[in-house]
């Protein structure tokens, strides 16, 4: 697999660097296909906030800690639902890749990239992405499901390596998680050198008149559409394969929506679409059905979320300095493999765990001031078990599978931006302990009437007893 046509210019060109050193990016520079690329100045002082920040509940950002956190596939419990467009044709799944009937060179990339069976989405999108004649699809994907992967192969089974034309599409929200399905197609295509990739990012300048010879173009919508219209480097009748990626992030972003809809326009009719979206709220949905004319549609049925797996109290203290000497207590008093201690803001975290680390506890802390892949690089260490406590704000609430996290703290409740009790994120929180089957302990700070109230709220919207305990008495 190689690529060309990535002369970037870095004055226009954000780079995110895995670091997690801010004064190692003197000298970084990294290696994409055949291209070096050295970040701007920008880019170094690039941090993306979303925790205590109430505008920077960035998707794009979650979504790229999400893809850079979940290399390997994740254990899934939700249910696959499929409505189809034809209710009376066949429903095909597969259980092994062998069953697809792909090409050698992609078997080999598919074992090559560690995916021994397909993953449950795989089973199911990927005889509808093959099928001939192509059938469109609308999935609910989460990352780590295996859903890039998916597209990936859809779009390298039907390319034909013979025709040296863009013949398959994929936009992507941000240029970081364009360059992370670049990356998925250069290790599947890894033997499959006669098909290549260009990327339709800002800063990739081309001169005028270039004729495209790659088969696959990834890039974000303003770039895609401007090569389709107004460069003409890509005929978008040629288009054989049309891949929306993380539209609830795409429909997030100003400008977005309404170009990768100008783009779809281009396309001829027998293009196949497909559209991934980790959430379906009805302003996703109407953008999909937008796109995708005559879906298939894959979503995850959500098991109900269960709290019976995990014992949950509340603790009464009367100031910051007690809850920390409560948690004190739980430590003396029970047997902790790893624990995720949850704080309102990014003050009262980054005190926390410089007392904890005072006490000897081997402490990671997640900020919003943090790049993305600082954070993916943090949330490594906590998983591969070099640090024992994991202190965050909500940044760090979602998505993150870690086997040993026997118990969930909240050091402060969770409210939202009017003083209200944040449910969804109190049962994300408490929801990262008693996983894979495990029992799990969630333990709830109380220092006020104002935490008080929403305690007693949260048990009344889950209908769902706490009790309360003291710590001398935690077994």
């Amino acid at each position: 697999m190689t690529d060309h046509h990535l002369q970037l210019n870095l004055a226009e060109t954000e780079l995110l660097v895995v670091s997690t050193n801010p004064s190692l990016y003197q000298n970084v520079t990294i290696q994409l296909g055949s291209s070096t690329i050295t970040p701007s100045k920008t880019a170094r002082n690039l941090g993306v906030m979303i925790d205590d920040n109430p505008k920077c509940h960035d998707k794009a950002a979650q979504s790229l800690l999400n893809k850079l956190i979940r290399s390997n596939l994740v254990n899934t419990t939700n249910q696959v639902e499929v409505l189809q467009r034809d209710p009376t044709s066949p429903l095909y799944s597969v259980k092994s890749f062998e069953e697809l009937r792909l090409k050698p060179q992609l078997l080999q990339g598919v074992y090559a990239m560690g995916f021994n069976r397909p993953s449950k989405i795989q089973e199911t999108a990927l005889p509808m992405m093959l099928a001939e004649p192509p059938q469109n699809l609308i999935a609910q994907s989460q990352s780590g499901t295996g859903k890039t992967a998916a597209f990936v192969l859809a779009m390298l089974s039907h390319v034909d390596p013979e025709n040296k034309w863009p013949q398959c599409m994929c936009v992507s929200p941000t240029y970081e998680l364009a360059l992370q399905t670049g990356k998925v197609i250069e290790q599947m295509g890894k033997f499959y050198p006669e098909v290549q990739l260009v990327y339709a990012i800002r800063g990739n300048k081309l001169e005028r008149g270039t004729k495209l010879q790659e088969q696959i173009v990834i890039g974000t919508p303003g770039t895609v559409l401007d090569w389709c219209q107004k460069l003409k480097f890509i005929d978008p009748r040629k288009i054989k394969v049309f891949v929306l990626d993380e539209a609830d992030v795409m429909i997030a972003t100003q400008g977005h929506q309404d170009q990768s809809i100008r783009i779809q326009r281009m396309l001829p009719k027998t293009c196949q679409m497909l559209l991934f979206s980790a959430t379906f709220e009805d302003t996703v949905w109407n953008f999909a059905k937008r796109i995708v004319p005559d879906p298939n549609i894959i979503k995850l049925k959500r098991e109900e979320e269960t709290l019976d797996t995990i014992k949950q109290y509340y603790v009464i203290c009367n100031s910051k300095e007690e809850k920390f000497q409560a948690l004190c207590n739980i430590y003396g008093a029970i047997t902790i493999a790893q624990a995720m201690i949850f704080c309102h803001t990014r003050k009262t975290a980054g005190w926390l765990a410089g007392e904890l680390s005072r006490e000897g506890h081997q402490v990671a802390l997640l900020s919003g001031e943090m790049q993305v892949e600082q954070r993916a690089a943090v949330i490594e260490r906590f998983r591969d078990g070099k640090e024992k406590v994991l202190v965050t704000t909500n940044v760090c609430a979602r998505g993150i599978d870690v086997e040993q996290v026997s118990v969930v703290i909240n050091f402060d409740l969770p409210v939202d931006k009017d003083g209200n009790p944040d449910n969804e994120t109190y049962l994300h929180r408490i929801g990262r302990t008693g996983r894979f089957g495990k029992r799990g302990l969630a333990i709830n700070m109380v220092d006020s009437r104002f935490s008080m109230n929403i305690l007693d709220r949260i048990q009344e919207h889950f209908s769902k007893f706490i009790k309360t305990k003291q710590m001398n008495v935690l077994d």
